[in-house]
């Protein structure tokens, strides 16, 4: 695949997946229309070899699967891991406040973004809203504003000298979005112009009010190259809807029929214990299903590789010092394999040497990054997925400068080079095994 071409679906997929629930809804589109089917958890499956499957949870996480032949069900499976949510802000259940003829609205912080960034830039809203209907029944939808109807300013230097010694936002006061101004707004609350808004979206099922809301700030300024060259890539949500996009189009591109399986949490910003997070029951419940035989199953896991996908912290050209003077992830150079001693990340020396292995047959430059010594680690679903399932797990991700910030930057090469790894990944003939 061209990169110009991978990257044009890289910008489409991210315009269209503005929450956690739209990116597991592209998801799905891209699945059913490479042939999947979609199954659901609270019905009886008959699972044919040969075949595509994917379910969805809580509408924010993702299963996909496929099938080897009848003789080769329980054969190794190849395994990616990703997370659909990003670092945000999102609204408060009661989200009107009124401060000196403007209307704003209540946010809450998810996850750990960079909060500095989300001042002074139109913001719109995505997600998913719960009412009820002219019959009296409850019904969700998924809405996405798609315009800019909410700012937070920053404050005047003039006004506050010493702003720019802070230590940051109040993260109580500071972090209110205007929404509109009290004198000049018609509609009695937040949920009644929301509803007015989102008419066209929802007219399948009318909501007659709004009982609760899922709805996400966002950057509605699309992704771009940029660069004297193009070299680079600008964008929302890289981290880790890009993940997502690649792990989705591999699977959907590899034609093999092999034992492979893709899983997208939801809430991994925010630990992962959730219903729908990597410490849920999703996934092992859904292998269960498919392979219904514990044994069977724990042999299978054993002879499986799971690769975790998460962007990786590339060299900041201004402040390389924070990084370790002998893993300086450059943008355009290639994936990045993440260690940790801690384990924070899942990659060990065997599994890293295993994503060695898998990059030179794809001939793939690959990278490493561990974490200073003297500076906390992030971590992923890897350690999560790994210690639950007991499968040798490596972590991978595209590299990536400004993480957690509302736009994030990776090379224009990155995608395509995590792409092509990935899919080599999925389609080649044997996995590459560890004597005994």
């Amino acid at each position: 695949m061209l990169q110009t071409t991978l990257n044009q679906k890289l910008f489409e997929f991210l315009r269209q997946s503005t929450s956690p629930f739209h990116a597991a809804r592209t998801m799905a589109r891209m699945l059913r229309e490479a042939g999947f089917e979609q199954l659901f958890e609270d019905q009886r499956w008959s699972l044919q070899p040969e075949q595509r499957y994917f379910v969805l949870r809580d509408q924010a996480s993702l299963i996909a699967f496929t099938l080897a032949g009848p003789d080769s069900l329980t054969a190794a499976y190849r395994m990616l891991g990703t997370h659909t949510d990003s670092p945000g802000l999102l609204l408060k259940p009661r989200p009107d406040i009124s401060a000196n003829d403007f209307a704003q609205t209540g946010v809450e912080i998810y996850g750990s973004p960079l909060l500095s960034t989300w001042f002074d830039r139109d913001l719109s809203l995505a997600g998913r809203m719960t009412g009820l209907d002219s019959q009296g029944q409850l019904v969700s939808h998924l809405v996405d504003i798609q315009r800019p109807v909410l700012m937070i300013p920053s404050l005047a230097i003039h006004l506050d000298r010493n702003l720019e010694r802070s230590a940051g936002p109040d993260r109580q006061k500071h972090l209110t979005p205007i929404f509109s101004q009290n004198s000049t707004h018609d509609e009695h609350s937040f949920y009644q112009w929301l509803l007015t808004e989102t008419a066209e979206e929802t007219k399948s099922i009318p909501l007659e009010s709004i009982l609760n809301t899922s709805l996400f700030c966002y950057d509605p300024q699309p992704p771009a190259l940029f660069g004297a060259h193009d070299e680079f890539i600008s964008g929302a949500r890289l981290d880790n809807q890009l993940s997502c996009f690649v792990a989705a189009l591999a699977l959907t591109q590899a034609q093999t029929r092999q034992n492979r399986l893709l899983i997208c949490s939801n809430h991994e910003e925010v630990g992962s214990t959730s219903r729908s997070g990597a410490d849920s029951s999703f996934l092992q419940a859904i292998m269960a299903r498919i392979i219904p035989d514990q044994t069977d199953r724990q042999c299978c896991l054993n002879r499986s590789l799971l690769i975790s996908l998460d962007n990786a912290h590339a060299v900041h050209p201004n402040h390389s010092d924070r990084h370790d003077p002998s893993h300086q992830p450059q943008l355009n150079q290639g994936p990045v394999i993440k260690h940790n001693a801690g384990q924070r990340y899942a990659t060990s020396d065997l599994s890293a040497a295993l994503i060695k292995q898998l990059a030179r047959g794809a001939n793939i430059k690959t990278q490493d990054f561990v974490m200073r010594n003297d500076l906390a680690c992030g971590s992923t679903i890897g350690p999560r997925l790994s210690a639950q399932l007991g499968i040798r797990t490596a972590d991978i991700g595209a590299p990536t400068l400004a993480m957690h910030s509302i736009r994030e930057t990776t090379g224009s090469q990155d995608p395509l080079q995590l792409y092509q790894l990935i899919h080599h990944f999925l389609i080649r003939d044997q996995l590459p095994t560890i004597a005994h």
